[in-house]
């Protein structure tokens, strides 16, 4: 076994990892990191950029969010029953680590809302080359990445950490474990654990969340967040929280392209198996509101339905909705693209000629759907007072063809796992601190109670970052207490 001796271990390099990585060695401490791929960033590689609240960027933009307001926002919206002192300590924090990430290089194209309902304190990272969109935040990792490096950070990739060790109560040393099964021992006086989640563990999933991956829950899969930080963690004592997930709406499948996401990502007629509305479509564009909805329908699925006439005029003047993720304007090519992916064997895209047809190929409840569509027509015609959705969203299923997408409830990823207290310190079930660990991120997050805060958006990206610094600069605190 080769040993190797520093200040600071932390596991994982993605935003968290990074983020404690530059905090600690910016205190003078000596960290290794021990990252279980080839490169640095996780899922935050396919991010856009982390919340802000009260920054420079916001300031230019006449956009400022009180930060007050924001936690009023956010507690109220979690009924309080989260860790306000860790919610207000990410809140004060927020501002700074923009400034800290713009003085590695690190530029933003704008602080946005997520849609229009929501605060702009979503900091969207400007990428090398390009138009700011999904994966921009890659290029936020590659600053961070390099300003590690300058600060003497030594990264072992391809080499996941494997136990902690625990020596008198407190945390001596982490063992990683190479490509080639070399085991190497890191000697140290502090440990943080940053490793992600278990986005990518269907076993895990199933027991904490009891979603079943691949039948009522598709989230993303991020090869290598399977939780075993987590489970170190667990092995030396950590407490347990409470697991949930970062609730979204998927539509499933291959072939599913950027035009037929845009025609179906609509305030649309939206039903159950039973052929029953149950949502106010125009709230789809949130999707933690939609998600949570189709997630206590039968089978947790849903079908947004459209017909030949709102299809041509998304072809003719473009959709009624457009989002920072979701920013294609048009739906060129939607026929071609549809045809494409049913022939090719998607089972949640149907087209038919008649509403009798598409109940038989979706599975739902034929005399429901046609009474249901009846009364959304009606409804078009004055008002919808089923739910009450605003008028230029009411648009009739009529004329055939119609084509329905069948969505899901899916994911970002795992949240929650490591009991840790508002000082980044992971403690047992009984809140006792365990010596030297720490630990950021989602492996840590329950900051949200039973649904992502899309009205802050930013949230997931803004707390790795800057629990990552916090727990950068608390490990690094203890560690001088030594």
């Amino acid at each position: 076994m080769k040993e190797i001796t520093c200040d600071v271990v932390v596991v994982a390099a993605g935003p968290s990892g990074l983020a404690a990585a530059i905090s600690a060695a910016e205190n003078d401490m000596s960290v290794v990191v021990f990252e279980k791929s080839m490169n640095t960033g996780g899922a935050a590689n396919m991010g856009m950029g982390p919340l802000g609240l009260g920054t420079s960027v916001q300031r230019k933009e006449l956009s400022t969010v009180d930060k007050n307001k924001a936690f009023d926002m956010f507690m109220n919206y979690t009924h309080w029953r989260v860790d306000a002192t860790l919610v207000r300590k990410y809140f004060d924090k927020s501002a700074d680590t923009i400034d800290w990430l713009q003085d590695m290089g690190v530029e933003f194209y704008k602080a946005s809302k997520y849609f229009p309902g929501s605060e702009p304190t979503w900091h969207i990272v400007k990428p090398e080359s390009g138009k700011p969109g999904p994966r921009a935040a890659a290029t936020m990792i590659k600053r961070m990445t390099e300003r590690a490096v300058e600060l003497g950070v030594q990264f072992y990739f391809e080499t996941p950490g494997k136990e902690l060790i625990k020596t008198d109560g407190k945390i001596t040393g982490v063992i990683g474990e190479t490509q080639d099964g070399e085991e190497i021992k890191a000697n140290c006086k502090a440990a943080i654990i940053c490793t992600g989640g278990f986005g990518d563990n269907a076993e895990m999933i199933k027991e904490y969340t009891g979603y079943e991956c691949e039948k009522d829950y598709f989230g993303f899969r991020i090869p290598g967040l399977v939780g075993d930080g987590i489970k170190m963690a667990w092995n030396v004592g950590a407490g347990k929280t409470d697991v949930s997930i970062e609730m979204a709406v998927t539509l499933p499948g291959e072939n599913v392209t950027t035009s037929i996401h845009a025609a179906f990502n609509q305030p649309n007629l939206l039903v159950n198996l039973q052929g029953e509305r149950f949502f106010n479509e125009e709230h789809f564009e949130n999707s933690t509101y939609a998600g949570n909805a189709i997630n206590i329908q039968k089978d947790r699925c849903a079908f947004m339905i459209i017909d030949e006439s709102i299809k041509r005029q998304y072809l003719k003047r473009g959709v009624d909705v457009v989002s920072m993720v979701l920013n294609q304007e048009t739906i060129d090519g939607f026929d071609e693209h549809m045809e494409t992916a049913i022939s090719q064997g998607n089972p949640y895209l149907f087209v038919a000629d008649t509403i009798e047809e598409l109940a038989e190929k979706t599975g739902i409840n034929c005399d429901n759907l046609l009474d249901t569509i009846d009364d959304y027509n009606d409804a078009c015609e004055a008002r919808d007072e089923a739910f009450g959705k605003r008028p230029e969203y009411m648009k009739p299923i009529r004329k055939g063809k119609f084509y329905a997408a069948k969505f899901f409830p899916g994911a970002y990823g795992s949240l929650g796992g490591i009991k840790i207290n508002h000082k980044t310190e992971v403690v047992t079930q009984d809140y006792e601190v365990i010596d030297g660990l720490y630990a950021a991120g989602t492996d840590t997050c329950t900051i949200y109670g039973d649904s992502y805060m899309f009205l802050l958006p930013g949230n997931t990206m803004g707390y790795a970052l800057n629990s990552g610094r916090m727990a950068g600069e608390n490990a690094s605190d203890y560690v001088n207490t030594l």
